[in-house]
């Protein structure tokens, strides 16, 4: 007589016997535009476009060159993730809608939840900070090491998406005006491979992978807009004091531009503690030494990340990072471009990290790209024409950060790059604006919602508020 099995083996194959028939009602639905999608590129950018291209493609395999750990920790190819990152709001919404819940994640894996601007303290130089209010807004706070490894989890758990660690790209294979795949080889074996490939997300950061095929299919590589900044900067990790001020839990000192670079932020990340990134120009280069980068915080606009830090020691060797200038990549502008191919992130814009919108951009980018592949799906060459309307598209998510960051740029003599004609005058109604928001809870809210690419520019070029602008400007 067979033996019978336990009740909780029988539960269990049921429960594997229901997982695989989701898994392939899943793969199914993914199959709408192609078999297999390569994302070249483990970090923020081309985890969320991982998550983007799962409902459309039967296998999504994520390339990366680092090994991938299971728990958070810094990469070897990520060495500005040593440093404070940020998920504006609009980003957070992009990811919540690629991954729902992910806030969620983000609280359990040791997130700090910030309510904007009411636990966020402003300070400008010369003047007083500005107001904490509610505006009932949620942000969250932590290490990119921690986003990224939340970011992979989520991806895993879709059912059909795989990553290669350890696994370097070297090009990408073409053939009739379409790319087919990539060639790759593993830490294991050095051997040069071809893993073919419907699409294939180019995620990997410099963009060089792009560039190169298009130079060597005798295509014309996008012009570029670009803002030298030469920007230098520290980063510490330390401890959170039991004393620590109760009336804010991020800092943001914004430099005495145009006279001094200075710059500093500090945001609370999980561990309950405290990252601290120190930002300056030319002369003005942050220490990698604590006493003397004590010094130079000692000599920031407004005193207070100084007080907060001054009695503190790191818990590691301070991280620092150089970066020469912003890119923005003019792929709209290309006549040609190959399909089964797209750059996102940094390959299409890099920007001034000191503002914090990259990883938001990407997010909605891939949110973007989602879209596009859904309402192609019907069509007979669903990837046809795909990079030209990717790029027109993305090109309104990158204009207003892009313009947001290069206008207070290039008010140091010392940047490089075309500067706006009209810089003085936006400069000049950017500090009224800022003015009118100290007084106006609802101007704030506005101001805040543009810069975190919750809404359009356009909602602060609203005729009344214009008019505001104007009589501040004379008043000033």
């Amino acid at each position: 007589m067979p033996r019978r099995q336990p009740p909780c083996i029988n539960a269990c194959r049921r429960l594997q016997m229901i997982q695989a028939m989701e898994q392939d009602e899943r793969r199914t639905h993914a199959a709408s535009i192609g078999r297999r999608a390569v994302v070249v590129g483990a970090g923020v950018a081309g985890l969320a476009t991982a998550g983007a291209l799962a409902k459309s493609f039967s296998e999504v395999v994520v390339l990366e060159r680092d090994d991938l750990p299971d728990r958070p920790a810094q990469r070897r190819g990520t060495s500005q993730g040593w440093h404070a990152h940020g998920i504006l709001m609009g980003g957070q919404i992009a990811l919540l809608e690629l991954f729902p819940g992910i806030d969620q994640d983000f609280l359990r894996a040791g997130a700090v939840l910030l309510r904007a601007s009411q636990d966020l303290r402003e300070e400008w130089p010369n003047r007083d900070p500005m107001p904490q209010r509610d505006l009932g807004m949620i942000a969250y706070t932590m290490s990119r090491p921690l986003i990224e490894s939340t970011l992979r989890r989520r991806n895993l758990q879709l059912g059909n998406v795989a990553f290669w660690p350890n696994t370097q790209v070297t090009g990408l294979e073409f053939e009739g005006q379409r790319v087919t795949g990539v060639r790759c080889a593993t830490a294991d074996d050095a051997a040069e491979h071809i893993l073919q490939a419907n699409l294939v997300v180019d995620a990997s950061g410099r963009g060089e992978l792009t560039g190169a095929l298009l130079q060597a299919i005798g295509y014309k590589r996008p012009s570029e807009s670009s803002v030298g900044i030469d920007m230098y900067y520290s980063t510490a990790v330390l401890d959170i004091p039991d004393n620590a001020p109760a009336d804010w839990k991020m800092v943001l000192t914004h430099p005495d531009a145009p006279y001094s670079h200075r710059r500093a932020v500090m945001l609370p990340i999980e561990g309950n503690r405290w990252m601290m990134s120190v930002a300056g120009r030319g002369t003005e280069k942050p220490p990698a030494e604590w006493d003397a980068l004590l010094a130079y915080i000692k000599h920031l606009p407004t005193a207070t990340i100084y007080n907060a830090v001054k009695h503190s020691r790191p818990v590691d060797r301070l991280a620092r990072f150089f970066l020469p200038e912003s890119i923005w990549r003019h792929y709209e502008q290309l006549e040609l471009f190959p399909d089964g191919l797209i750059p996102v992130g940094d390959a299409i814009c890099r920007f001034n990290p000191v503002y914090g919108q990259g990883m938001s951009v990407a997010a909605k980018a891939a949110v973007l790209l989602r879209r596009l592949l859904r309402d192609r799906a019907a069509q007979p060459d669903p990837l046809s024409g795909l990079g030209k309307a990717f790029f027109a598209q993305a090109t309104p998510l990158i204009e207003t950060p892009w313009t947001m960051a290069a206008i207070p740029d290039f008010v140091y003599p010392d940047t490089r790059g075309h500067r706006p004609p009209d810089l003085e005058r936006s400069l000049l109604a950017a500090a009224a604006l800022s003015r009118i928001a100290v007084r106006d809870a609802a101007v704030q809210k506005s101001a805040v919602e543009v810069w975190h690419l919750v809404k359009p520019r356009s909602v602060l070029q609203h005729p009344d508020l214009m008019q505001r602008v104007e009589e501040e400007m004379v008043r000033a």
